[in-house]
């Protein structure tokens, strides 16, 4: 698990990183609230609202796939989520090219993995 904790710490990091950006772009520019019609304001409220609403439920799946598969799975899930979590993030920032589109297949597909295993181990137990 020690895996899966530096992963959602990361996560956590990166999530202090996008809504400090959004408050510097914010100061900067005078908007309290929404984005004042920014368009570098927007996007910068989309990265981070983008990660608030993903990783909870991804990491809450893979977290609970512990017990049935072990440590490995969820190591590897976690580690692939967190790499397209930071790439989702450079791409809509402008840093990684592509890598808005790579993050958001990487997320669809952890969530689908860990969702199906989820259902898979749910089955053996009955």
């Amino acid at each position: 698990m020690a895996v899966f904790f530096i992963c959602v710490g990361i996560l956590g990091m990166l999530a202090v990183v996008l809504a400090t950006r959004i408050s510097g772009l914010r100061r900067g520019r005078r908007v309290s609230l929404g984005d004042g019609g920014d368009k570098e304001l927007n996007v910068a409220i989309r990265a981070h609202g983008n990660l608030i609403e993903w990783a909870p439920l991804v990491l809450f799946l893979i977290y609970l796939l512990h017990g049935p598969y072990g440590p490995r799975h969820v190591a590897i899930l976690a580690v692939v989520f967190t790499i397209g979590r930071l790439a989702h993030a450079g791409g809509m920032l402008g840093f990684v090219p592509s890598g808005r589109v790579l993050g958001a297949v990487v997320t669809l597909l952890v969530t689908a993995v860990a969702a199906v295993m989820l259902v898979v181990a749910g089955v053996r137990a009955i």
